[in-house]
């Protein structure tokens, strides 16, 4: 998988667990949009890249036609030169003279949220998400204290972080999201699961999925079997599904398994847009390997809990097939609470705490 920055700067949406791979049909091949070019996928429905820092390199951008020719813009790229760039080069290009009337994000991560609130002020737009996405990226933008929290620090403490460990990441600081988000405007549209939108000629159905993010939004449309899956489905790499401080009870892992049950329910041919890598057919091996992965992940960690109790720095072996050094253990934390959460909350494994440390062992 690729390499990471710091804890709080890292691109969120790809995992470290291994990826299983799945032979998926690509219908493009290898090509993908270059700078500044819409490929078409169906009348009215056009496949955009924007370039961005990272180890994910891109994000892909969809644009739906309108039909007083404004567009609707599905997905931003973050506040960042290298993504304002890229739509510089669309607006002078096929989209020169044309008017964002709506974005849509996803869900609330910087690579999808981060130009919103510019290209909303630009153009006048209005921004559609889900609650649960546009409350979540508000708290967080609007946390910018300097210092760590206290309990920040005790989450690290309790997954197994020594006192290095937390004051190398502690000195690193706090609140860096809203450096990577445009200003939100103050007001936006929810959009609901089961929804249908209307977008020009076409009606697209929500689909909100958990885990990943709180209330992920993909966009079906049926009538052309076009799935804009966000980060829901990857062809490539899993996205990366976290135990964080802001909700340590919740289950993240039980609901990512639950939204991929849930789209196993779809038309098997749909033509899958992701927001990494390429479109794709082949929604039901793809959705059966992510899954397949998180269970064995999950019958090696209950095995090994059955003859030693760990902390979740522990079974960073069990997990990951690299070593884990400062520059993903933020990431490697989350994903190992979560699996281990998991356990819990499923009755195979209990959790002790232990001057302030969790420890794990079969339930």
């Amino acid at each position: 998988m690729s390499a990471r920055r710091t804890a709080e700067e890292r691109d969120p949406d790809a995992a470290l667990t291994p990826d299983p791979g799945t032979a998926l049909d690509y219908p493009f091949g290898e090509r993908a949009p270059g700078p500044g070019e819409i490929i078409p996928l169906a009348d009215g429905i056009g496949w955009a890249r924007l370039a961005m820092p990272g180890s994910l390199a891109h994000i892909n951008i969809w644009v739906l036609d309108e039909d007083d020719g404004s567009v609707t813009i599905v997905d931003t790229g973050m506040r960042h030169r290298i993504c304002k760039e890229g739509w510089a080069a669309l607006f002078a290009g096929p989209l020169a003279g044309r008017r964002v009337s709506r974005v849509i994000a996803t869900h609330l991560h910087p690579d999808h949220v981060g130009l919103a609130g510019w290209l909303c002020h630009k153009h006048q737009a209005t921004l559609w998400m889900t609650r649960g996405e546009w409350l979540t990226i508000r708290m967080l933008a609007a946390d910018a204290r300097d210092e760590v929290p206290a309990e920040m620090q005790a989450f690290w403490r309790a997954a197994g972080w020594d006192d290095a460990q937390i004051a190398a990441a502690s000195a690193r600081g706090w609140g860096r999201i809203a450096q990577m988000i445009a200003p939100l405007p103050l007001g936006y549209r929810r959009i609901r699961d089961g929804e249908a939108i209307r977008i020009g000629a076409r009606d697209w159905r929500v689909v909100v999925g958990s885990g990943h993010s709180p209330e992920h939004a993909c966009l079906l449309n049926e009538a052309d079997d076009i799935l804009i899956a966000g980060d829901q489905l990857l062809p490539k790499i899993s996205s990366n599904v976290s135990l964080g401080v802001t909700e340590p009870e919740a289950d993240p892992l039980g609901e990512w398994l639950a939204s991929l049950d849930r789209l196993d329910t779809l038309d098997p041919g749909l033509l899958v847009c992701p927001s990494h890598g390429e479109v794709f057919r082949g929604l039901v091996p793809r959705v059966a390997a992510l899954r397949q992965d998180h269970l064995d992940r999950l019958g090696v960690l209950e095995a090994h809990l059955a003859h030693t109790p760990s902390r979740a720095v522990d079974v960073f072996p069990l997990l990951f097939r690299r070593a884990i050094d400062d520059s993903m253990r933020g990431l490697a934390t989350g994903e190992a609470l979560a699996h281990l959460r998991h356990l819990e909350v499923t009755g195979r494994a209990r959790r002790e705490t232990r001057d302030g440390i969790w420890w794990y062992s079969a339930g």
